[in-house]
């Protein structure tokens, strides 16, 4: 099955002139297969930039995180009884004679649905829909009035959803500009940004971000709170945000097996770089593995160990070597292929199966394992080291999928977990954001980039110490790459003893 759909709005200039497109909201490919990934990585280097961040290639579980069940049919995992015939003859019936229909006219030709009647009407519902959708604006006022009285349909979905649809994990197939970019008015030159970190030293920057950790949240936390989903959070003060939340598709038709504990993250120019999340408990590995496939994961990357401080920090959801047995989540077996080993990480490849469909995916999992659990790794470099590896490899094997992927141009989102997600998972995307926008623009802006984060993800960068390091790092990042003449004395932003 191969599926385009486009979402629009419409502005009707009058009842002669008809109407046309406004603006093309979002263009979903879903499925698309082989022989046409090719052809389209070499078209969309010529289409309009406008376009580029409209056009999305997806799976068809993906489906649903941009176009809510109740507006799609069940073939392609919505809540709608479509009757075709019905549809092309309204369709027919409306062109020729628009008003020999009423406003219920729609519904009956449309929708075959046996469920209740909802207390809310077909006008809330329709709002709701539209807003869902962003496709309500100004130019599309005159379409409402037709959506009100011939889009609405019964379904049988008994119970609405508690969060608006959160995006999907694809970004756009053209663009690398839905993004995180930052206010430009506040970021710095790295030279400006030097001096800036000189003059407000250690205790000025804990001071700034005391005063972002005091905000308030930027987003609810509904769904993390529902009951069934409480024992699925490894803590209970660190919860996901509806509005990025990473979304499972739904197995036996149960609405609350699409919850898993993540948020989607921006990176540098790339929506949805990251995932972050908790290190997985042993109830819900399954569901990690099934969201490293069904966001088509190359990268993990895990910031903590197994064991710290005489604590379970995250389960081994992995085998840990070449000679351990094959470990098995549902449909899911996963086996390790290789291991390599350094000072401060190590890189297993991984061999993920779905036993259902026999397909078998490789993926690359990095492991810190100098980075103790509230503080910040004891050298700058090994992390930086670190973050160069994963990126590196990031981009090989993205290399190696060839026309098997036609989303970014950097690849899917990697995740990125410790325990419970927020402290070094932070750190290491906010230190990856920085770096890339230095890279490319030599302008810095810590602080926006983790309010941003923050945004996204709740309470990422966990400590002082962890903003502070931030800081410290891209000095000597910058450092190391020549941005900076000389490298500055930081010995006033070192801590006067280890964190941990």
């Amino acid at each position: 099955m191969f599926v385009c759909l486009c979402l629009n709005s419409f502005v009707c200039l009058s009842d002669s002139q008809g109407g046309y497109p406004a603006k093309l909201k979002k263009v979903l490919i879903v499925t698309a297969p082989l022989w046409f990934k090719a052809p389209f990585k070499i078209l969309r280097l010529f289409v309009r930039e406008k376009l580029r961040d409209r056009v999305f290639t997806i799976s068809l579980p993906q489906l649903i995180q941009h176009i809510p069940k109740e507006s799609l049919p069940r073939h392609l995992g919505g809540t709608v009884d479509v009757e075709h015939d019905k549809w092309l003859s309204y369709c027919l019936n409306y062109m020729t004679n628009s008003d020999k229909y009423g406003s219920s006219a729609m519904s009956d030709h449309i929708c075959n649905s046996n469920s209740t009647k909802k207390e809310t009407g077909p006008e809330s519902k329709t709002n709701n829909l539209l807003k869902e959708n962003n496709v309500v604006n100004e130019e599309s006022a005159v379409v409402h009035d037709n959506l009100l009285s011939g889009w609405t349909c019964n379904t049988t979905n008994s119970k609405e959803e508690i969060s608006p649809m959160p995006p999907s994990s694809v970004s756009s197939g053209f663009s690398d500009d839905d993004s995180l970019r930052c206010d430009s008015s506040q970021s710095l030159t790295i030279s400006q940004f030097v001096e800036y970190v000189l003059k407000k030293k250690r205790a000025g920057l804990i001071r700034e971000y005391e005063e972002i950790k005091t905000r308030s949240s930027d987003g609810t936390f509904n769904v993390a709170k529902a009951r069934p989903n409480l024992l699925k959070n490894r803590y209970t003060d660190v919860l996901c945000y509806d509005h990025t939340r990473v979304l499972l598709a739904q197995s036996d038709k149960d609405p609350m097996s699409d919850y898993i504990h993540a948020n989607f993250v921006d990176g540098y120019k790339q929506k949805n770089a990251f995932i972050s999340t908790q290190g997985p408990l042993p109830h819900t590995c399954a569901d990690f593995w099934r969201m490293i496939w069904e966001q088509q994961v190359l990268v993990i990357v895990m910031t903590t160990k197994v064991f710290e401080c005489g604590k379970i920090k995250c389960e081994q959801y992995w085998p840990p070597d070449e000679t351990s047995d094959d470990l098995t989540y549902q449909n899911f077996k996963v086996s390790t292929t290789s291991l390599s080993q350094f000072d401060n990480y190590c890189v297993t490849r991984l061999e993920v199966t779905n036993t259902n469909t026999n397909e078998v995916r490789q993926v690359s999992h990095f492991r810190f394992n100098s980075w103790p659990d509230f503080g910040v790794p004891h050298s700058a470099v090994a992390m930086l080291d670190f973050l160069g590896k994963v990126r590196k490899c990031q981009s090989s094997m993205l290399q190696d999928l060839g026309d098997k992927w036609a989303g970014h141009q950097r690849g899917p989102p990697i995740v990125v977990h410790c325990s419970a997600g927020i402290g070094r998972t932070g750190t290491f995307c906010t230190l990856d954001v920085c770096i890339n926008r230095l890279e490319e623009t030599s302008t810095v802006d810590i602080k926006g980039v983790v309010e941003k984060i923050r945004s996204q993800r709740a309470y990422s960068i966990q400590t002082p110490e962890q903003y502070v390091f931030c800081h410290l790092a891209l000095i000597e990042y910058a450092s190391a790459r020549g941005f900076l003449c000389s490298p500055p004395d930081l010995s006033d932003l070192k801590p006067l003893e280890d964190s941990d």
